[in-house]
């Protein structure tokens, strides 16, 4: 089976083709705080090689969040298009699961925390056991909070939240560890959970945790009549 995987959620741009036979075919991820709309299609088009490539798809996967409000749609965006075009299946991944995935090792015994800055104090939170059962559902809670719902084993945080966190809970006394801290979930694992995922339940919609931060302007607004 082979997939086209995309990322926008967080900062970076991310595009992988990968194949169950032989994994990654081709991939880019380009740290990147703006500008993922311009960077996704021509990422895509390099790793794809030419437009008869999508015909080989099987089917196309995108992080849907939780994230950027506005950097996520671009990657759902492109990969619902794609998905209708090539009429294959589109399927939704969680930017948490993503990230969380690489550093699930059921021999260590180890829980690990997905962690995302989602500012203000709060971060966007999902503890996994070592055998990647959901602990704690995803929820965007204050870094107190979070620190408190690590529990009292040793868990492995993950994410670009996880310094975050790792702060506030070592200061709580809770025994933990950073094993990730990039800004993006590696994007092989977004195909690995993407060719899993069950097109019925795993939908290409965007998954937030909390309202958008941004507030329309009232100053220039016309009344109604």
């Amino acid at each position: 089976m082979r997939i086209l995987a995309l990322d926008t959620a967080l900062q970076a741009c991310s595009a992988c083709l990968f194949d169950t036979q032989g994994g990654v075919i081709a991939a880019e991820s380009v740290p990147m705080e703006r500008g993922h709309a311009e960077a996704l299609m021509p990422m895509v088009e390099r790793i794809m090689a030419g437009p008869q490539a999508f015909a080989t798809l099987d089917r196309v996967a995108t992080t849907v969040g939780p994230g950027s409000f506005t950097g996520l749609r671009v990657a759902i965006s492109a990969a619902r298009g794609f998905a209708l075009t090539i009429d294959k299946p589109c399927v939704g991944v969680s930017t948490l699961a993503a990230i969380a995935a690489p550093h699930i090792i059921d021999e260590d015994g180890q829980g690990v925390a997905a962690v995302i800055d989602a500012r203000h104090g709060q971060v966007y939170f999902q503890l996994f056991s070592a055998r990647g059962r959901t602990m704690v559902e995803a929820r965007c809670l204050p870094l107190r909070d979070a620190a408190r719902a690590l529990g009292g084993g040793v868990v492995k945080l993950a994410g670009p939240g996880a310094p975050l966190l790792h702060q506030e809970a070592r200061s709580a006394g809770a025994s933990c560890t950073v094993v990730d801290s990039g800004p993006a979930p590696a994007i092989d694992w977004v195909a690995k959970l993407g060719l899993v995922a069950d097109p019925a339940v795993a939908r290409p919609l965007p998954y937030y945790l909390k309202p958008t931060d941004a507030t329309p302007q009232s100053g220039g607004r016309v009344a109604r009549q």
